[in-house]
């Protein structure tokens, strides 16, 4: 069992940033997967970035390389995704989800998944 909480979440103006968190608890191994995926308001779930729990490799969507970076703290067992640049199409109900042995840029490869925060970047 895994358990993920995420935070971070809130309104922010076009062009601003946002730190966002993911708690993670329970069965972490070195062979587990964090990856962030978003939803935004009738669309489908998409891939943002992931990374291992050893901290290497790290994958990100084509479009957001060089706006967001996923980044893990071990010793805190929380993985971040720090979002710069934002802009109206980013905002979307951002989910943490665990894995394992490799990132997958599909959302049925995993197997737990937090309850969302919502970014809201108002233009």
């Amino acid at each position: 069992q895994v358990l993920l909480v995420e935070s971070g979440g809130g309104l922010v103006q076009a062009g601003g940033s946002l730190r966002l968190s993911c708690a993670a608890s329970g069965r972490i191994t070195s062979d587990s997967v964090l990856t962030w995926f978003r939803q935004g308001s009738g669309k489908d779930r998409e891939f943002v970035a992931g990374m291992s729990w050893s901290g290497s490799p790290v994958y990100y969507a084509d479009s957001l390389k060089g706006r967001f970076t996923i980044s893990i703290d071990n010793a805190k067992n929380t993985v971040y995704l720090q979002m710069n640049n934002l802009r109206s199409e980013d905002t979307a109900v951002y989910y943490c989800a665990h894995g394992w042995i490799g990132v997958s840029r599909l959302s049925f490869d995993y197997d737990y998944w937090g309850q969302g925060t919502q970014v809201t970047v108002s233009s």
